[in-house]
């Protein structure tokens, strides 16, 4: 059986309706038995040789290989979404192209294809995966990744999923100090001589002055971030200023100083947490902002952290070396990989970002 190319659509007559379509989920029906094929369809089809070639309206027939090139060289993306499709396909899947008028269409124009669950097809409504094809090198808008599939090429064409979702914070760690405390601002952190030990143990606020014969006791060292929201629900003074809200301020000033704007969205996102019950501390060691800590009773039987945090602009593109690179480390921590698209407003667009076996 041929099919007939259309500019970038392939026509196939006979009972291909009932044997690509109804019974194999390719392309899309066009009246009687005749459907539609896109190019990525059409060039599985020949390259499993369920048809022989594809004849064009000057008449001359390609086969899988000059179809494969031509399509190739008119689109540089080709190549990359065919591997992708083929590989779904081996896995059991039946997927759509995400065209206009396909049984995948979607609004997003990100999406390349729309997968099915294992069993479903295009008649059917479930959706198990919307899958966006890049290449290695290509950026990606992390403002458009929320509920899609990245299906990553590299460039020896091995296949990397990564799937996104917008994760939920709801931790129990309320912890309030009840009292104010007192720091002093010393460089890129606020330091209290004579804290409650309670605000570290319960709280996890700071870091303890401490060590070997040491005659300090209660003394913690909290960072900017830590210092500016202990002080923002007046839990935290500077000694040298006797407003709350003075206080604040210097804090933050001083975290401009170091840091730019960025303190603000960074403060932002931890102010948020712990609203939420959820306490973040420093992800330094793992190239974050934060890691997080949804139940904390007390330090002493601290729980395994779930998230590692990066604090982003909504205008942000992601390298996808580098958003592999930190998906792989945060995985091989046991924690899962969350951005934080934060801008000027003070809005947060959470996006969690994880290795995915489809």
């Amino acid at each position: 059986m041929n099919g007939t190319l259309h500019d970038d659509r392939i026509a196939v007559g006979g009972d291909a309706k009932q044997r690509y379509y109804d019974g194999r989920g390719y392309g899309r029906p066009i009246g009687g038995n005749e459907i539609e094929l896109s190019r990525v369809e059409a060039a599985h089809l020949l390259f499993r040789g369920d048809l022989e070639a594809v004849v064009t309206d000057t008449g001359a027939t390609l086969s899988f290989k000059s179809f494969f090139t031509q399509s190739a060289r008119t689109d540089s993306g080709f190549a990359q979404r065919f591997l992708v499709y083929a590989d779904l396909r081996d896995r059991g899947f039946y997927l759509s192209p995400a065209l206009d008028g396909w049984p995948g269409e979607d609004t997003n124009e990100a999406v390349d294809f729309t997968v099915y669950p294992r069993g479903k097809g295009p008649t059917d409504t479930a959706v198990k995966y919307r899958i966006t094809v890049v290449g290695e090198r290509k950026p990606i808008p992390a403002a458009e990744l929320a509920g899609l599939v990245l299906a990553v090429v590299d460039e020896e064409s091995e296949l990397t999923y990564l799937e996104s979702a917008e994760p939920s914070f709801d931790g129990s760690s309320l912890y309030d100090p009840e009292t104010t405390i007192e720091g002093a601002l010393i460089g890129d952190r606020v330091i209290c001589w004579d804290a409650p030990e309670h605000v570290y143990e319960t709280g996890f606020y700071g870091q303890p002055l401490s060590g070997r014969a040491a005659i300090i006791d209660g003394a913690i060292q909290l960072s900017l971030v830590e210092a500016a929201g202990l002080a923002s629900i007046d839990r935290l003074t500077l000694t040298d200023i006797t407003d709350s809200d003075d206080s604040y301020d210097a804090i933050v000033a001083r975290g401009r100083e170091v840091e730019g704007d960025r303190f603000d969205r960074r403060l932002t996102v931890y102010q948020t947490l712990r609203s939420n019950g959820v306490v973040p501390k420093t992800g330094f060691k793992f190239g974050a902002d934060f890691r997080t800590y949804n139940n904390v009773e007390s330090v002493s039987n601290l729980p395994h952290s779930e998230h590692l945090i990066r604090v982003v602009s909504p205008e942000h593109a992601f390298d996808p070396k580098e958003l592999s690179l930190d998906v792989r480390l945060a995985g091989g921590v046991r924690k899962r990989m969350v951005f934080a698209l934060t801008g000027a407003n003070e809005t947060i667009t959470w996006l969690s970002v994880s290795r995915l076996t489809p």
